[in-house]
């Protein structure tokens, strides 16, 4: 007996990369970046014309969504058709080779364009009235590097350095964020040495217009160090030992466990940017040695998280 096919449109169905990309396209305002960053892109009075820039942008953002190299980017354009289709590229024209995408990286590094974008993405959503100030979270992640000397010095990266979290040491650098206590929105973003303490970098976080800061235990005694802000109010969490020791039954110490369990809530807020980062973008790893180049494009990768967050309220 002859099996009846399902005769399935395989063609017309829209895959998770394309519908991520789709609503990429909608939030992120590309022609205010365009101009942006229009004033320290060539105008190619001389050589080959350059690709146009919201295409080398495209092109950037897609590396940062999909964890791609400059090689990597290169041969996807032969692989995948969705990405030229994103980049707006002629299909039978020439692509960006790993040279060109490497020097609009190199650009963007040297101006230091990447806060521009984190600005510029916060400024929108400020207007939105997505992002307020009435209150901050902060704080701080470790990010892998490449511990092995097998390389061309021979050593490791000196501007990464290790740190331990429970029993066990890490080697790389952190990641330290600021974000806005009532949408968990990335405002503020600082890149350090792993074992650079969380409490250095507390007071950098902060905008400047925040009444209440909410941390974890790693900030106690952050709010009597020399560069305190005034008119700041701390809350920060109470260690583990000590909150475990709280006698619920006795109606003050159940109050003061009620209380923490609030602040917590307030502060889970800062590990969704870092979630995004780490799962949706598949940033586990340093790409580059040197501090500024890693930072700078943590900076990137939170405004994009940013984007990510807010897509369906800004669609709306």
């Amino acid at each position: 007996m002859k099996q009846a096919s399902l005769e399935l449109n395989l063609i017309a169905r829209k895959t998770r990369k394309r519908e991520f990309l789709e609503q990429m396209e909608r939030v992120v305002p590309w022609a205010t970046l365009v101009e942006r960053i229009a004033p320290y892109y060539p105008e190619g009075h001389k050589g080959r014309p350059p690709f146009a820039l919201e295409t080398m942008l495209r092109i950037h953002f897609m590396q940062q969504w999909f964890s791609l190299s400059d090689p990597a980017m290169e041969e996807a354009f032969f692989d995948v058709p969705l990405y030229r289709e994103f980049a707006r590229l002629d299909t039978v024209g020439r692509l960006p080779d790993e040279s060109t995408i490497l020097r609009f990286r190199h650009r963007l590094e040297k101006h230091k364009l990447a806060e521009q974008i984190l600005a510029t993405v916060n400024d929108l959503l400020i207007a939105k009235g997505l992002l307020l100030k009435a209150g901050t979270a902060v704080d701080a992640t470790l990010i892998a590097a490449p511990s092995s000397t097998k390389n061309q010095d021979r050593a490791r990266d000196p501007e990464m350095h290790s740190s331990q979290k429970g029993n066990q040491w890490h080697f790389g650098m952190k990641a330290h964020i600021g974000v806005d206590a009532d949408s968990g929105l990335v405002h503020t973003v600082r890149g350090s040495s792993g074992h650079v303490a969380d409490i250095t970098e507390g007071h950098s976080l902060l905008h400047g217009q925040e009444t209440d800061v909410f941390a974890d235990a790693g900030y106690r005694g952050i709010d009597k160090r020399a560069d305190a802000k005034p008119g700041v109010l701390w809350h920060v969490a109470m260690g583990p030992a000590k909150r475990k020791a709280l006698d619920k039954a006795k109606p003050v110490e159940a109050l003061i466990d009620k209380l923490e369990k609030l602040k917590a809530g307030i502060r889970a807020k800062v590990e969704h940017p870092f979630r995004i980062l780490k799962r949706q973008f598949g940033y586990q790893k340093v790409r580059y040695r040197g501090l500024k180049k890693n930072t700078l494009q943590i900076k990137t990768l939170f405004a994009l998280a940013n984007l990510w967050m807010v897509r369906h309220r800004m669609a709306a």
